[in-house]
């Protein structure tokens, strides 16, 4: 898969016809993919399968499908439904989730999530029919789940993060494996409103290690990565400004070695996560699908 996508939480968290009619005007502008999150819930596949039937051509995955909230065997048989129903445009980004979200319905169980996600790939093999490792990849952040994606999915879908992170990330990939890095993006030119609609947006984030620790990982120091974030992480994180400010961005991710980009769309609105910001994905398009 190349080219640029859509990752929208309101894809899957707002009104069923309206992520419908947002999906195919995402087909219709030349989009390559829409990433759909899965905190977890049983209407995940119900939403996949209403996307992939308003659509025609565009590939819908999940980013990501939480593995402790689905069992292997349930996935491998919608899987092979929708995939067969819809000429395999169902792409599966599979993740661990974070032990602040799963202590609360797996009581002491986020403990070895390296070893959960071997086991939950080893039991997506054993389904049958078994999920293709070319039809799954991983959400990877740290050194050990990217080689993980190199050998056991068709790649990585990494989620905020910088350029400099999927340099990395190539490497640990090797040259042929998927590299599908989510980049946050605000059509805003005011510094001061841009950074306000990036913070509201990266609160969640602070209180989640996997996040925190991948940034210090990457240079940005203590005080950096305490909430709200300091600009120069701020900045990192999400691109503002105009459409070309943007491209540019995801073009650095290109350059480093990313095969598709899915940006997320911030428009501040008081939607929040369900919001579905088409006119920014249409004014964004003549910029990024050239």
């Amino acid at each position: 898969m190349t080219g640029t996508g859509i990752w929208s939480g309101g894809l899957r968290f707002g009104p069923e016809d309206e992520a419908c009619a947002a999906a195919a005007e995402a087909e219709r502008l030349g989009y390559s993919a829409v990433w759909v999150p899965d905190p977890g819930g049983e209407d995940l596949f119900p939403r996949l399968a209403a996307l992939l039937a308003a659509t025609s051509t565009i590939t819908v995955a999940t980013g990501i499908l939480n593995l402790w909230m689905h069992e292997p065997a349930v996935v491998g048989a919608r899987y092979a439904e929708l995939s067969a129903k819809h000429d395999g445009r169902l792409l599966l980004g599979i993740g661990v989730s974070h032990a602040l979200i799963i202590d609360g319905t797996h009581p002491g169980e986020y403990r070895k999530p390296l070893a959960k996600m071997r086991e939950y790939l080893e039991q997506l093999d054993a389904a049958d029919p078994p999920v293709p490792v070319e039809h799954r990849v991983l959400a990877a952040l740290g050194p050990k789940m990217l080689e993980l994606s190199r050998d056991r999915a068709a790649g990585a879908h990494p989620y905020l993060v910088t350029p400099e992170h999927t340099a990395n990330a190539r490497a640990a990939l090797g040259p042929d494996k998927l590299l599908a890095p989510e980049q946050k993006v605000i059509l805003e030119t005011d510094p001061t409103r841009a950074r306000e609609i990036a913070r509201e947006a990266l609160r969640l984030y602070f209180g989640l290690p996997n996040y925190v620790n991948n940034w210090l990982r990457y240079g940005f120091t203590q005080e950096d990565v305490a909430a709200p974030g300091s600009d120069r992480l701020v900045d990192a994180l999400v691109a503002w400004g105009t459409e070309e400010t943007i491209a540019a961005r995801v073009a650095e991710h290109r350059d480093a070695g990313a095969d598709h980009v899915t940006i997320q769309a911030l428009d501040g609105s008081e939607r929040g996560m369900i919001a579905l910001p088409t006119q920014d994905w249409a004014r964004l398009a003549s910029a990024l699908l050239k």
